[in-house]
């Protein structure tokens, strides 16, 4: 590495402290930007390293080389440096750091620095490509964890649904937006945006749910092509819409989301996941040509709440659960309604359930 590495920078103030910001080649990245591992948390200046994220983050980086997208690294500049402005302009300029006695350490990004180091394993030609970086010079450990706390303070994740909403990546979330542009009657009743539903909603389920539903819908099932694979899941979903009259009133305005969501389970995400796994049985049966639509009788169902069919299933304690086992036992149900056969895992969960005293 060079003794002293010039940065081209923007100088700007914030709370009457300079800061600098500029652009690195990925391939010195992890070169020049130290994170402090291995020290306590009261030394440290940003989180553990969490090495599990980092492979996501690369493979990410690797497989949309043409089409990806970095937020800025903010650090710290830990010793000799100084910023050379260009003649007549006092905001633009060269940001010299000897790197013999400086060190700059990452206040914001250590993942983003870790994950770029393995890509370029994979991917070297990346190499030449840039990052922005927020460069602040170092004032001390109280300093920088102050300055990581401020970074993070309003960080806020998007909901899931409005994450599957904008994902141009994911073949689920695009195949899920499709299949509701193709089912207005299911549409109108989800919110696409937020990650919990009001009383006063009009919606009964998130994107965020249907998504789930249609991922154990298709798991595994592999058609000729991506069409058919969406024409049976509008089918499917289309065909559940016509068994639950009461999602029309709520579409209609006869009833609230919230009556509806207080009183009957299969206007809950738990019970829209387990739809789609028994869907998932039905697909599979049709395409080894044993399929033979059962669908109509799920309007015999007791879908309350209140019902012995859901304690301990999709009831717990007397609140709606959303686990992986709840689903399970509550599409246990419908299967076995509908005379589907359980698989063994299925059964397994079953047989452990019925032990139990809650069983009705």
């Amino acid at each position: 590495m060079k003794a002293v590495l010039e940065f081209p920078t923007v100088r700007g103030i914030q709370a009457g402290r300079e800061y600098y910001i500029s652009m690195c080649p990925l391939g010195l990245v992890p070169k020049i930007f130290l994170f402090n591992e291995g020290l306590t948390p009261e030394q440290r200046s940003q989180r553990q390293l969490n090495r599990g994220r980092v492979p996501e983050i690369a493979r990410y980086l690797v497989d949309n080389k043409d089409d990806y997208v970095f937020s800025a690294i903010t650090a710290s500049i830990d010793g000799d440096a100084e910023f050379l402005p260009n003649a007549g302009d006092d905001l633009t300029g060269t940001l010299r750091v000897q790197m013999k006695t400086s060190k700059i350490i990452i206040n914001d990004g250590q993942h983003r620095r870790a994950a770029i180091e393995a890509a370029l394993e994979r991917a070297p030609e990346l190499a030449d490509e840039t990052i922005a970086v927020v460069l602040f010079f170092d004032r001390g450990l109280e300093r920088c964890q102050q300055m990581f706390a401020d970074l993070n303070r309003y960080a806020v994740r998007p909901s899931r649904s409005l994450s599957v909403l904008f994902d141009h990546r994911d073949e689920l979330a695009v195949a899920s937006r499709l299949l509701l542009s193709r089912l207005p009657s299911i549409s109108e009743l989800v919110e696409f945006e937020k990650t919990s539903l009001s009383q006063r909603s009009k919606a009964l389920f998130t994107l965020s749910a249907f998504y789930t539903a249609t991922e154990a819908l298709l798991v595994d099932f592999e058609p000729g092509s991506a069409e058919q694979r969406d024409d049976a899941a509008v089918e499917f979903w289309s065909a559940i819409a016509k068994q639950m009259p009461h999602w029309d009133d709520v579409r209609c305005g006869a009833m609230t989301s919230g009556a509806l969501r207080d009183t009957y389970i299969n206007s809950h995400s738990v019970a829209l996941h387990a739809l789609g796994r028994v869907g998932n049985a039905l697909l599979k049966l049709r395409s080894k040509k044993k399929f033979d639509d059962p669908l109509p009788r799920l309007a015999s169902i007791d879908w309350r709440r209140t019902a012995d069919t859901w304690v301990g299933r999709a009831v717990v304690a007397g609140r709606m659960s959303k686990t992986h086992l709840s689903v399970t036992l509550t599409s246990n149900v419908i299967k076995t309604h509908l005379g589907l056969p359980l698989s063994a895992d299925e059964q397994s969960i079953e047989d452990a359930f019925r032990r139990q005293p809650h069983a009705a």
